[in-house]
């Protein structure tokens, strides 16, 4: 298990520098970017995560199963509701306002705009640490493999710069000082490896639920992904942008999975 969390702790803590690094663009560029760049970046992210929920969760989880003499789609099925179902009730609790929208969602609050913001990248930040977890909980109850979860880790890595810098731009823009959006892009990604070390150190103790666990990351991650990062990829004209994104994203971590798997 130590092996695991530290290698988690790598993984992780890698994809929180690389949203540090997005986020440090406020301090050159001041406005945020412009709507196709901001509609690439949402777009890239949503590929990522639509790869990585298929190639690095469900398929290692069916695997898993199958390997074992049980159904394989019974877990991955049940695992991914769950976790749609998870993020689902968090997505109404927690006040949250999304990029280019007016109306905030979740229980009504008095958190200011730039709060809101930051509560809503850091929500779906939260399933990205799960997933990175628990490969590596993964990789370490087959032996020590890690390439697959490292190739996960670099992944949810790269599309984290452009969310880094997705809601610290924005942030700047809304009148926040640069240290102030830099820190708050910065600490939205925090949460992966709080998220990313505790599903470790559950997965150690109920290793027969793993395929069920893997597939909750994946369902979660779906679900912020239809619910959040496609739509706003695709607001206003020439969304074109947006689906080129989400289709190099997609190809690049697929690439990753497979060529480092």
């Amino acid at each position: 298990m130590g092996n695991a969390i530290l290698w988690a702790l790598i993984g992780t803590f890698f994809t929180f520098f690389m949203t540090s690094a997005g986020a440090a663009l406020v301090f050159i560029f001041k406005g945020k970017p412009s709507d196709n760049v901001q509609r690439i970046f949402l777009g890239f992210a949503a590929g990522v995560m639509i790869a990585a929920s298929v190639w690095s969760l469900l398929i290692p989880a069916i695997e898993e199963v199958e390997a074992n003499g049980g159904i394989g789609w019974i877990p991955a099925a049940g695992g991914f509701l769950l976790g749609v179902g998870f993020l689902m009730v968090l997505d109404f609790i927690i006040p949250h306002l999304h990029i280019d929208s007016k109306e905030a969602e979740g229980v009504p609050s008095s958190f200011k705009r730039s709060t809101l913001l930051f509560l809503a990248v850091t929500l779906h930040n939260i399933p990205e640490g799960m997933a990175v977890g628990l490969a590596f909980a993964l990789a370490s109850q087959h032996g020590g493999e890690y390439a697959s979860a490292m190739a996960l880790a670099i992944g949810i890595g790269i599309q984290n710069f452009p969310e880094g810098a997705a809601i610290a731009l924005p942030l700047r823009n809304e009148g926040e000082s640069p240290f102030k959006a830099f820190s708050m892009g910065m600490f939205s990604g925090i949460v992966e490896p709080i998220f990313g070390v505790g599903v470790v150190l559950v997965a150690s103790f109920i290793k027969p639920l793993m395929p069920w666990l893997l597939s909750f990351a994946a369902g979660a991650m779906i679900y912020v992904t239809i619910e959040e990062l496609i739509p706003e990829a695709h607001l206003g004209e020439h969304s074109n942008f947006g689906t080129l994104g989400v289709i190099f994203g997609f190809v690049i971590m697929m690439i990753l999975d497979v060529a480092l798997g």
